[in-house]
């Protein structure tokens, strides 16, 4: 069985950390235990966000800019992908028992995606309402609210298409390694001819981690989040645990779900469901219980 797990940004910087270094290697050492489940499973593949870390990443390059020139985004995504691989490497590698290996990678998308002209990819920190006004004024940022956590900057987030190291991830898997790929949703690039070429966006990891398991003939898509499982109503006082759905049920629940959080990995659980394999969704801390069935959101065909 191969599995593809996506490990969000946010599992690395929770609420109240700064995000330094040692408190994203701490908490990765806290996630390590938890991933204990699926880390002698003989196929797996590690993905992993970046959102976060990339607004962050731009903040410095912004403050620094008299000084340094900035990065284009896609570069930005380009170093945090590296930044966030390496500490996987370094703590989940003591867990596993076998080598784990950070592939760059690089997603292809559409040169002409929509999405470009509307950005809707959350990154960054969270800001209150005041701030956000006064970013959109004075920095000509989109920002978009997360219901109940505040407002976020957001960038464009075209569809993924195609992962450009494929082949290289099926070798580190035949190899018996413990590839971690499509880090912050890769690299952002469109093809030109026989080349690739970078543009300024971030794609969604789990949309991406979707187009690799199925590329990759996975059977079974885990998507770690920071809520123990899909809830119908999100923090409303009818908020309800959704347990399993179909393909089907979860595609006529995609219009309630939050654009930049749980739509997209509930879009990606469908595009698994469909091809015949298994999606859950879960928070890290749940993951054993999900393993069993008693937590979390199974979605299939």
């Amino acid at each position: 069985m191969t599995t593809v797990v996506a490990l969000g940004g946010n599992a690395l910087i929770r609420k109240g950390d700064r995000g330094t270094a040692a408190e994203q290697s701490a908490r990765l050492r806290e996630a390590a235990g938890s991933l204990a489940p699926l880390l002698g499973e003989p196929r797996l593949v590690i993905t992993h966000g970046n959102g976060p870390q990339v607004g962050n990443e731009l903040i410095r390059q912004e403050r620094a800019a008299d000084e340094v020139p900035p990065l284009p985004l896609y570069l930005a995504v380009a170093q945090t992908q590296a930044e966030i691989g390496a500490m996987i490497v370094t703590e989940l590698g003591r867990s596993a028992g076998r080598p784990v290996a950070c592939l760059l990678t690089h997603v292809v998308v559409a040169d002409d995606d929509p999405a470009f002209d509307r950005p809707s990819k959350p990154i960054g920190p969270f800001y209150s309402s005041e701030e956000a006004a006064a970013l959109e004024r004075d920095r000509g940022w989109t920002l978009v609210e997360e219901q109940g956590r505040g407002f976020r900057r957001a960038v464009p987030s075209p569809t993924p298409l195609e992962v450009v190291e494929l082949d290289q991830i099926r070798a580190l898997l035949d190899a018996g390694a413990i590839p971690v790929a499509c880090g912050g949703g890769g690299i952002p690039v469109v093809r030109d001819g026989d080349r690739i070429r970078g543009v300024d966006a971030v794609i969604d990891k789990d949309r991406a981690s979707a187009v690799l398991a199925k590329a990759l003939g996975a059977e079974r898509l885990v998507i770690l989040t920071d809520v123990a499982a899909v809830k119908r109503g999100f923090r409303t006082s009818d908020e309800e645990v959704i347990a399993e759905l179909t393909a089907d049920e979860a595609e006529a629940l995609l219009p309630d779900l939050a654009e930049g959080s749980m739509r997209p990995k509930v879009e990606a659980a469908i595009t698994i469901a469909r091809a015949g394999g298994e999606a859950l969704i879960t928070a890290l801390e749940s993951l054993e219980a999900a393993l069993a069935g008693s937590a979390g959101t199974r979605i299939r065909g």
